[in-house]
């Protein structure tokens, strides 16, 4: 009977539905609201095609946010595993995002130039193939990326009558003047008003000498508007509409932002975004800095035997740098010297068996240092090769993580902007890291074969050690760069390792 009065009551088409299974409901077709059906069936939802989540990647061991750079695909594009689904910049670089799943790209939930995007955010869904990615279930959990902005700080309640002097608010449309402390002590002395001088120190600062010839505009009876010091009574409290003029001069702790568009006044800054390259830079920079115990060695290379070399490589058509015979000649100084192919990881020093060589690369995001693997293993073309690859990769943001995490080396080299020498800072956990300056032409004296004295001109090269003192001490330091020297004197001997 109660069968009956229920399929009487359009069950029969609630069958239907039923047995024409979820992808009918997903279709949008509407349920009856009976109130039968509601008690038998009160936990089933109508519910839309169920996503695959796409969520942020570790691209890197250091990264915990990324950007998105560039979508590569757009919805309802078909993706296969390990098709590009999109670009992120990571704290290293801007990596390409391969898809772990066949299906359907049916909705970005976090849109290009999104920026600080925590590990583990959902960014995008997928879908089966077959499925209705128009109809894909949006997660609960799914929201907008983080915001950098801080949030507006609540309004501050009224302050209440205290004791301590009134700060002077700045009046709209008239320029605070930062002043020098000697400049401060003479206006407020004498009660000068320096906002209708200009002053004449870097940057806008109003100087000594420019209160002094204010105070001497004063004396010869020309008109100034003077603020003399007025002292507060001390039995009453003035209000805040009440309070008196004190003649005050503080310097804002942060000047005003330029405005697009308008000409920058005096203190103005104009606030440049750090990217998240920029910021790990900062930190490692910091970190390495204040961490490590930083030694330095100096000794300057004659290049002339490498110069004459490249020269003859270049007749046979093979173009190789200064800079590739120098990673060659220190690769092969560190498989004589395996002490040196060392890293820290704060607790032990660890051997590496492997020589592979981090090179500095600077780029429009920050500095980044590829790394060239095995180099002992290669001949001066093949290392030539990998680090062109490897610099054009850097400059583009196309390295993959593998090519830039780890080394146990690092070499920067500076020479081709015109430095003579410089000092590095260790890249960790790695040791050391070699700073290359400029060839540059210098007078030696040398003995002929009959044993007389003469000057000979030498294009010499300052290579500076930047080495941890924990692992590497200054006598191991020495002996490497003594053992550098003659490797890069004498080219041939790269040839015999």
């Amino acid at each position: 009977m109660a069968a009956s009065l229920w399929l009487s009551g359009g069950g029969e088409r609630l069958l239907r539905l039923l047995r024409a299974g979820r992808s009918a409901l997903g279709a949008g077709l509407s349920l009856p609201a009976r109130p039968g059906w509601r008690h038998l069936h009160g936990t089933w939802e109508l519910l839309g095609t169920p996503g695959i989540k796409v969520l942020m990647p570790a691209l890197s061991p250091t990264m915990e946010e990324g950007n998105i750079v560039k979508w590569l695909k757009k919805e309802g594009d078909t993706v296969n595993v390990g098709d590009a689904l999109c670009e992120i910049e990571t704290d290293k670089a801007v990596v390409t995002m391969e898809s772990s799943d066949d299906g359907i790209l049916a909705k970005i939930l976090v849109e290009e130039g999104s920026k600080n995007i925590r590990l583990g955010s959902l960014i995008g869904l997928l879908v089966e193939e077959g499925q209705d990615w128009k109809q894909v279930e949006i997660p609960a959990d799914a929201g907008s990326p983080p915001s950098v902005a801080p949030p507006a700080p609540a309004s501050a309640p009224a302050a209440p009558s205290v004791s301590a002097p009134p700060k002077l608010q700045h009046q709209p449309g008239k320029l605070q003047v930062r002043l020098s402390p000697a400049a401060r002590n003479i206006l407020e002395t004498h009660g000068l008003d320096p906002s209708n001088v200009t002053p004449t120190g870097p940057r806008g600062i109003f100087t000594k000498e420019d209160a002094l010839k204010l105070l001497q505009e004063k004396q010869k009876g020309k008109p100034s508007e003077l603020k003399p010091v007025v002292s507060p009574a001390p039995a009453a409290v003035p209000s805040p509409s009440q309070a008196p003029a004190v003649t005050s001069y503080p310097r804002p702790a942060i000047p005003p932002i330029s405005k697009p568009g308008q000409p920058a006044a005096l203190g103005t800054f104009t606030e440049i975004p750090a990217s998240n390259i920029r910021r790990v830079i900062a930190k490692r920079l910091t970190e390495s800095k204040t961490t490590i115990p930083h030694a330095y060695a100096a000794a300057d290379c004659a290049i002339d035997a490498v110069l004459k070399l490249r020269k003859e490589l270049a007749k046979d058509d093979i173009k190789v740098s200064v800079n590739d015979f120098i990673i060659k000649a220190t690769a092969v100084t560190l498989k004589q010297m395996p002490d040196v192919n060392v890293t820290w990881d704060g607790e032990a020093c660890r051997r590496l068996q492997s020589i592979d060589i981090s090179i500095a690369v600077a780029t429009d995001r920050g500095l980044i240092t590829p790394i060239i693997k095995d180099v002992a293993a290669k001949g001066i073309k093949e290392i030539a090769a990998s680090a062109k690859a490897l610099a054009k990769k850097a400059r583009d943001g196309k390295l993959l993580p593998e090519e830039y995490q780890g080394g146990s080396f690092s070499i920067s080299n500076l020479g081709m902007f015109g430095i003579s020498d410089f000092t590095a800072v260790i890249n960790p956990p790695q040791a050391c890291i070699l700073a290359v300056g400029r060839a540059r032409p210098a007078l030696k004296i040398v003995e002929d074969e009959e044993g007389n004295e003469k000057l000979e001109q030498h294009q010499l090269m300052t290579v500076t050690l930047s080495s941890d003192g924990r692992v590497v001490d200054d006598e191991l330091a020495s002996k490497f760069l003594e053992t550098l020297k003659a490797n890069i004197e004498n080219p041939m001997r790269l040839a015999l390792n």
